[in-house]
């Protein structure tokens, strides 16, 4: 047997599924695939990972990234995603520091924010070459 990402479901918790709707759909631009049996929303293109917002009761929530997208050009999509409303994380700590909302490390540049129902997400840029990290 053999795992691929390309076709994981990564699954959020969620409070209220129609402002979680309105966050992906709208503020994020993500397309809507559909509805599950169990009311959670379905978002994702055709063949490739999906992201299912899975209705909770209990409001526990990660305290840690729990989704991360890929950018190219991380500054002008950070630009484009406050236009379209998204607040972005800032942080001045020892060994996380931001910049106009962005962290940069050796390997990548960051920017976190939060979705509608307290999920922490991210955007980030690689500056090196996956073959490049250690493992």
């Amino acid at each position: 047997m053999t795992l691929v990402l390309n076709k994981a479901t990564t699954v959020l918790p969620v409070d209220d599924v129609a402002r979680a709707h309105s966050f992906y759909a709208d503020m994020l631009g993500l397309p809507h695939r559909g509805t599950a049996s169990d009311g959670s929303d379905l978002f994702g293109s055709d063949g490739g990972p999906m992201l299912q917002l899975m209705p909770v009761t209990d409001g526990k929530h990660s305290d840690h990234t729990a989704l991360s997208f890929e950018v190219s050009g991380l500054e002008e999509t950070v630009k484009e995603m406050e236009a379209r409303g998204v607040t972005f994380q800032d942080y001045d700590l020892p060994d996380l520091k931001t910049e106009n909302h962005i962290c940069t490390t050796d390997s990548e540049k960051c920017a976190w924010f939060m979705d509608s129902e307290h999920n922490v997400l991210c955007v980030h840029e690689n500056i090196t070459s996956p073959a490049d990290y250690q493992l």
